[in-house]
């Protein structure tokens, strides 16, 4: 299968001395469920920024469906991130505004501010919400949720865009292990509906539970390609250092 993600050589400094990643190469194809797995500090969420330009590479290239995407500019560039949605560890949403309505900014990409959503833009927005299992939350604002409520409302948001990959950004990091194995299965069903996924964690139980592939970087360099179930105790110590304890 032709890969729909290709990255070959990826550098990123930021402070033109030490690369937060150095040499990075890595297929995906569509429909891929891609775990990182690594250390903080080890560049995984450099390289989610990477491939969706919100950190522009020092080095290397990337392509996304044959699109070199280090040269889009303006309208192209904007046209090409509303097909790679985002979900943030901290959320990133606005407290003190609806559910509904932080989902509905999922749209934002496809129209000026002043604009009105559309009666469509309504209806995805209650179907992505069903999705995620918050329908009877749509009106609640933000602030009042849990964590893993919130999480999921920024998966809803994602899936606004109608999105062809979907990268999030450790985001189960700040929520304890029953919520963050239940977040985990929303972005499941959302790759078996075929779109690709490529998910930083720090925990190899929910990477061999939910992933088809891992990456694993150290220092910014590629630890580890391959099938999660491949991650023997040996690997494991090379990628998280010989003190470090699987959980």
């Amino acid at each position: 299968m032709k890969p729909q993600l290709t990255i070959r050589n990826l550098v990123k400094s930021y402070d033109g001395i030490y690369n937060a990643l150095d040499g990075v190469s890595m297929e995906v194809c569509q429909g891929d469920f891609v775990i990182l797995l690594g250390l903080s500090g080890s560049g995984k969420s450099t390289l989610l920024r990477c491939i969706n330009r919100l950190v522009e590479p020092t080095d290397g290239e990337i392509y996304f469906e044959d699109q070199d995407i280090r040269k889009l500019k303006g309208t192209s560039l904007r046209h090409y991130r509303r097909e790679i949605g985002m979900v943030f560890q901290q959320f990133n949403l606005v407290k003190n505004m609806s559910v509904i309505g932080n989902v509905l900014t999922g749209r934002l990409g496809y129209q000026g501010l002043l604009e009105r959503y559309s009666s469509q833009d309504w209806e995805n927005a209650r179907l992505n919400l069903q999705k995620v299992g918050l329908s009877e939350y749509e009106q609640r604002k933000v602030k009042q949720l849990s964590g893993g409520q919130q999480q999921r409302v920024g998966i809803a948001r994602a899936l606004m865009q109608n999105p062809k990959l979907i990268l999030a950004d450790e985001p189960v990091a700040s929520l304890d292990p029953a919520t963050a194995d239940s977040v985990m299965q929303y972005l499941g069903k959302i790759n078996a509906e075929g779109i690709t996924v490529i998910c930083s964690l720090h925990f190899l139980s929910l990477a061999k539970r939910y992933g088809t592939r891992v990456f694993a970087l150290k220092e910014g360099k590629v630890a580890f390609e391959g099938h999660v179930d491949e991650i023997d105790n040996h690997k494991f110590k090379q990628i998280y250092g010989e003190d470090a304890k699987e959980i």
